[in-house]
């Protein structure tokens, strides 16, 4: 019994993950590969056909093989993830937000970033 709620709940935490990245297909500030790598993650622990199929996947395959093989992110993935962010921070600074969330939340992208640009491209 508890091994079937344990793999339920991988199960649910998949199909979340996959429903956050079709968001991503459609809203610019929504990321659709990592939320594949998750959903690619969970799926092994409990939904091995949807790893698999994940894994196989044409375009996005590839890319949750590089992450789990070397930690690899693509060049222009980061290009696009670096600029999305810079345009955040920027309409960030126009809005009402109290002064320490306008400076910490870009302090945090660019801690990202920086993270970012020291992974390995395959």
């Amino acid at each position: 019994m508890r091994k079937a709620a344990v793999r339920l709940l991988w199960r649910a935490l998949a199909v979340l993950s996959v429903v956050l990245a079709v968001l991503g297909t459609v809203l610019p500030v929504m990321p659709t590969v990592p939320f594949l790598i998750m959903a690619a993650w969970a799926g092994g622990k409990g939904w091995p056909a949807l790893e698999t199929w994940l894994l196989e996947h044409a375009h996005f395959g590839p890319h949750i093989r590089d992450w789990r093989a070397r930690g690899a992110v693509p060049r222009r993935a980061k290009w696009l993830a670096t600029v999305m962010m810079m345009g955040s921070a920027t309409m960030m600074q126009f809005t009402p937000l109290p002064l320490y969330v306008r400076i910490g939340v870009p302090a945090v992208m660019a801690a990202v970033a920086v993270w970012l640009w020291r992974r390995p491209e395959p």
